[in-house]
């Protein structure tokens, strides 16, 4: 008499398979965002799962608009992401430079808060 096959495993989502973020090595300076990055990079993990979800739209051929919304709810999830470390760039590393009293510090963090901001609308 034969056994019967063992019950096949249940799928498991790609986003459940996916590695834990590696902690930030330990001579890395600490940055605005270092508080929330987990969080950033679960949302990051959605998104990518969302631009998956597209591809396979136009895989099957869906309608047009369909995808288009799809795409917009990408860019908003990115440009939600984008705002969140540029604010967390200015309440941690912009005002930090600030308040060292160090001038050139403050003045080069400020050109670099400057320049991504305009980088950040220009590609809306």
């Amino acid at each position: 008499m034969t056994e019967p096959a063992a019950a096949a495993a249940p799928a498991v989502p790609a986003a459940a398979t996916a590695p834990a973020p590696a902690p930030a090595p330990a001579h890395a300076p600490a940055h605005g965002y270092a508080q929330d990055r987990d969080a950033l990079v679960k949302r990051l993990h959605r998104i990518e799962g969302q631009v998956r979800g597209i591809e396979r739209m136009l895989e099957d051929g869906r309608y047009c608009i369909d995808i288009l919304t799809q795409v917009s709810a990408v860019t908003t999830a990115l440009e939600s992401v984008a705002l969140k470390i540029l604010d967390d760039h200015v309440r941690h590393c912009v005002a930090e430079a600030l308040a060292s009293g160090d001038a050139a510090d403050a003045a080069r963090k400020t050109e670099e808060l400057l320049a991504a901001v305009q980088r950040f609308t220009r590609s809306r």
